[in-house]
């Protein structure tokens, strides 16, 4: 059996916003509140290059979305998204409609 040290969580290294501008070109903005400007901005072109003219209705998105946040866990960096809509409500309205 293994013991499991208490061990403190390392401090988040940075916060990432992901926005969703819309259907025109550019459809994502990146807003860092803090963090280390190379961490967050090499974050940035891995995340871009995933989501490059991928709206957040496309398939694809869901997938390229858990690589993002994958991604963000490894860098320790905290991520939050904005889509322009509540996805809690999104989510029920699949539910009721399967």
């Amino acid at each position: 059996m293994t013991d499991v040290a208490d061990v403190a969580p390392e401090p988040v290294a940075g916060h990432v916003r992901l926005v969703y501008l819309g259907p025109v070109s550019p459809h994502w903005d990146f807003i860092s509140e803090f963090g280390d400007a190379k961490v967050i901005e090499q974050f940035k072109i891995r995340a871009a290059a995933r989501l490059l003219l991928l709206p957040p209705h496309d398939p694809q998105f869901r997938r390229n979305r858990e690589r993002i946040i994958r991604d963000a866990e490894r860098e320790n960096l905290r991520l939050d998204w904005d889509l322009g809509y509540d996805e809690e409500d999104e989510l029920l309205d699949e539910v009721v409609s399967t």
